[in-house]
């Protein structure tokens, strides 16, 4: 098992403060997940939706009945608010670059067979029509040929709505599975990022 210093095992992260943000997600926000039934439950695993709020990654892992992991700015972990960020399974990443540490604390989650999440746009959508895929978004994935599953996230950016009690819905689609016998190559790669953005198109058809 890696012993990168970034990782958050059962010693730091509180999994009860985790199921305990869950429910208040739901209370709160009304979520309603779709959809579940595609998502793996054990093994290595990539959820790759959209991303329109701050909302989005405890949103997005809240309905799978697993622990879900993922990449944060590196300046949300401040006193107080960092903490709340690791409790939703969250670890820093330096932007406008490529921060080694991070990618590597993404595949040793896959590599000991959790779930990480990512947003291959890269950072939020203001209108929250989908972007195009940063190149590299299935990197990490690909260490370890973790099926992906396509997810879009509907109504998160509540501050946004000005709702008094908005109403958060999740789906998941079908997994995208690496093929076995094929050597990972940068058209695979493309090929699979093309599939993996025009599914999470089709989730988010007609809301946006």
């Amino acid at each position: 098992m890696a012993t990168n210093s970034l990782r958050i095992n059962s010693t730091v992260f509180n999994i009860s403060k985790f199921f305990l943000i869950k429910v208040i997600f739901k209370v709160l926000f009304r979520i309603e997940y779709q959809g579940k039934e595609n998502v793996p439950l054990e093994g290595p695993l990539v959820l790759a939706s959209n991303h329109i709020s701050l909302l989005d990654p405890p949103a997005v892992g809240g309905g799978i009945g697993r622990i879900v992991r993922y990449m944060a700015k590196e300046e949300l972990f401040v006193p107080i608010l960092g903490s709340i960020w690791r409790a939703w399974g969250g670890f820093p990443v330096k932007r406008g670059g490529a921060d080694r540490a991070a990618i590597k604390m993404g595949i040793d989650v896959l590599q000991d067979g959790q779930c990480l999440a990512i947003f291959p746009e890269g950072t939020r959508s203001k209108t929250g029509k989908l972007g195009k895929a940063q190149p590299g978004a299935l990197m990490m994935a690909s260490k370890v040929k973790a099926p992906i599953v396509p997810a879009c996230i509907i109504g998160s950016d509540v501050f946004r709505s000005g709702k008094l009690w908005p109403k958060i819905i999740v789906r998941y689609g079908k997994p995208i599975y690496f093929p076995e016998d094929e050597p990972i190559t940068k058209e695979l790669l493309k090929s699979m990022t093309e599939q993996m953005m025009n599914d999470i198109a089709a989730l988010q058809a007609g809301e946006y």
